[in-house]
């Protein structure tokens, strides 16, 4: 697998977040959604000053790296938010 192709699987693209039941849904490279169950360790981690750690630091729209076992991410890395991304000069 090349690098491109690592990096673009290992993306995904939040579609929902359920706080409450601790639970994310995910889009994946090949358009498949996925549900991610949460505990209350999950680690959301971002560049943003100030950003909470947990689920309500998330925004559907944000493109993350999961970190951890497949379906119960221990850490959900924030690569790009979501704002970013309709802001681009490629649209």
């Amino acid at each position: 697998m090349s690098l491109t192709d690592s990096i673009q699987q290992d993306r995904h693209i939040i579609v929902a977040i359920d706080v409450a039941r601790g639970t994310v849904r995910v889009k994946g490279f090949a358009d498949a959604c996925t549900d991610l169950s949460c505990s209350e360790q999950t680690l959301v981690v971002s560049d943003d000053k100030g950003g909470r750690g947990d689920l309500t630091a998330l925004n559907a729209g944000d493109i993350v790296r999961l970190e951890g076992p497949v379906g119960r991410p221990t850490r959900i890395v924030v690569v790009r938010r979501v704002w970013d991304e309709l802001s681009s000069p490629e649209w």
